[in-house]
């Protein structure tokens, strides 16, 4: 018995190592960057961030019942890549903005959820279409915010982003997850 515990502790410790979980204040550093295999094409790319978010809820089959959703922002140490040979903290401030952004997104999941969705029927009504919707709103903004960057090395273009997702977690700020 207490081989299996201690079996079930460390591989939950490999599991949960490779996610962090987005907090106020946390900054990403390079040793969150993992991964060895470049995905990305393009020799342009320097870095990589995977990032999104993890939902769980618990339901009653009483469509009246009320619902509890959370719905965390995630990055995954073993799937965002570096190319060591050229990064640097101005870089980083460019990833931990995807990061951000994934926040922000996952912030107005929680808002319109909150707004729609207070019953099991509601659940079954309502969670894919805003979920899906508001996925395609977070891919769209990531795509444009590497393109209008161009992968960050816009710096004007990168400051204005820098200030639009600060302005956007603050103005989503009271549907942060404690």
């Amino acid at each position: 018995m207490k081989w299996i515990f201690a079996a079930c502790f460390l591989l939950s410790g490999v599991l949960y190592g490779q996610k962090i979980y987005w907090e106020e204040g946390r900054k990403l550093t390079w040793n969150n960057f993992k991964s060895r295999t470049n995905n990305q094409l393009g020799s342009n790319v320097v870095a990589y961030t995977n990032c999104g978010w993890s939902y769980s809820y618990v339901k009653s089959s009483n469509p009246k019942a009320p619902i509890k959703i959370k719905v965390e922002t995630v990055f995954n140490e073993n799937q965002s890549w570096k190319d060591v040979k050229r990064i640097n903290n101005y870089v980083l401030l460019h990833e931990q903005k995807h990061f951000d952004a994934a926040e922000v997104y996952a912030r107005k999941l929680r808002k319109e959820i909150a707004e729609k969705i207070r019953t099991s029927s509601d659940f079954d009504k309502y969670f894919k279409t805003i979920y899906n919707r508001i996925l395609k709103e977070y891919q769209t903004f990531q795509k444009t915010y590497d393109a209008e960057t161009k992968n960050g090395m816009v710096e004007e273009k990168q400051s204005e982003y820098n200030r639009i997702i600060a302005e956007e977690l603050e103005n989503y700020k009271s549907y942060k997850t404690s």
